[in-house]
């Protein structure tokens, strides 16, 4: 029997690969498949369980399909991901709307969780989260012109501060030859840009045992026809000269980089449980600059960690003052259950915590301000996404902006400029963030 299947994913692109997976799954079984879950059989819920945020948009959004449910436009709903995988019980016990569950181990079952529910059963599956199927099909869901492409699954870094290994389990690396087949099929169907995405990419190989690092991928996906391929995440103590060597030598990988440090103060790395010190970061970005003078360097920095005073937050300040990273994400730390970091003694107050936060992306709001003023009156490569009627022009993105991650380029054109299609603009002003210019014909 064939069912709608409404699939909502929330969190990160490697969660949205995992709904995606799902998506081809129910299509294959012969289900149709939607992202409305207005009038849907099944709604599937894709979660993300990192930290307090996620979790809470994850149950609002349980919350308003319950709703949707109780007025009668929605038969049935199957909770899947990270939240599942974390909160089982709790979810069976306060949230008695959800009908069943998937846990990361377990999005190969999703046909048979559909068909299960819809049965009125109440589905649970969860499977050994260290050994799951990364090589299925896909129904890619991003524009024509932009795909993910997940090279490897879980983490076994075992930081301080994150669950992730409790919900996604021990690292493990694609095989070559799939990611290969599956650039190829994305690059043939029209995909420009392919974003390289795992936990930590700098590891991809390592456990595979056969001499398959990540120069070497990037070297034979730079073969295929992208014009760009951009990397999601790199952890600073595994960037190697030989990979410094291959993203400098090949043109197709932008010269943006996504490192996340998480902080510039040895005490504090070490208590994170990092494997890096500062001296060795400044050393990292001194060789990448070296390497690729027009580089840009995102981070993610963590404020509030226990132990942190105002001596080890004023060192960080002054690292970001002095290193000038033209992009970065800040987060407040968040005690989560289960990690090391929430059991340590010197909890720092959530309201200096958060203050702390605010000082933070305050200084780079300045340093992003002035890395854009430096942009003033320069050509640069852009990536248009279409037209921006709110904004009455076209808008895109330079190398140093990923997607629904950084700001935008607000252009005009004489003519036509269809999205997906890559121009160059020259950069005449800034505008909240963002850079604005016009076509250079």
């Amino acid at each position: 029997m064939s069912y709608k299947v409404a699939f909502i994913s929330l969190g990160c692109a490697k969660n949205l690969i995992n709904t995606e997976q799902m998506m081809a799954l129910c299509r294959e079984a012969g289900h149709t498949v939607t992202g409305d879950p207005d009038g849907a059989d099944v709604a599937v819920l894709n979660t993300c369980g990192f930290i307090e945020s996620a979790k809470s948009e994850a149950i609002d959004a349980i919350l308003e399909l319950a709703a949707l449910k109780n007025a009668g436009k929605l038969n049935k709903l199957l909770v899947a991901g990270c939240l599942s995988q974390r909160y089982p019980d709790d979810i069976r016990a306060e949230l008695p709307e959800v009908d069943g569950l998937l846990g990361t181990g377990s999005y190969t079952d999703i046909v048979t969780a559909v068909e299960q529910v819809m049965a009125g059963e109440r589905p649970s599956f969860f499977g050994d989260i260290h050994r799951t199927d990364e090589d299925g099909g896909r129904w890619v869901t991003t524009p024509p012109w932009t795909a993910y492409l997940k090279i490897a699954e879980g983490c076994s870094n075992g930081c301080a501060f994150c669950v992730i290994p409790r919900l996604r389990g021990k690292y493990r690396s694609r095989p070559m030859a799939s990611l290969l087949a599956e650039a190829k099929a994305l690059a043939d169907s029209g995909v420009k840009e392919l974003i390289v995405i795992a936990q930590d990419i700098t590891r991809y190989g390592l456990d595979l045992g056969d001499g398959t690092t990540l120069a070497k991928l990037l070297t034979e996906l730079c073969k295929l026809d992208f014009h760009w391929i951009r990397l999601h995440y790199l952890y600073p103590e595994a960037v190697t000269d030989e990979l410094i060597a291959v993203i400098a030598r090949e043109k197709k990988i932008v010269r943006y980089l996504d490192i996340p440090i998480q902080h510039a103060n040895d005490g504090i790395l070490k208590a994170m449980r990092r494997r890096s010190t500062k001296a060795e970061i400044e050393t990292l970005f001194a060789k990448l600059r070296a390497a690729m003078p027009d580089v840009v360097i995102r981070t993610s920095l963590i404020c509030g960690l226990p132990g942190e005073g105002e001596t080890e937050f004023e060192e960080l300040c002054a690292f970001l003052r002095e290193q000038k990273l033209q992009r970065a994400g800040v987060f407040q730390f968040s005690p989560e259950e289960g990690t090391l970091a929430a059991a340590m003694e010197n909890q720092v107050d959530p309201d200096v915590a958060a203050r702390r936060v605010e000082l933070v992306v305050d200084l780079q709001s300045r340093i992003m301000d002035e890395y854009n003023e430096q942009r003033l009156g320069t050509c640069m490569e852009v990536l248009c996404e279409g037209f921006d009627s709110e904004a009455g022009c076209y808008a895109g993105r330079t190398y140093a902006d990923s997607v629904d991650i950084d700001g935008r380029v607000l252009f005009t054109a004489a003519g036509l400029v269809p999205a997906g299609e890559f121009v160059w603009v020259r950069i005449t002003g800034v505008s909240d963030g963002d850079l604005t210019g016009e076509v250079e014909e």
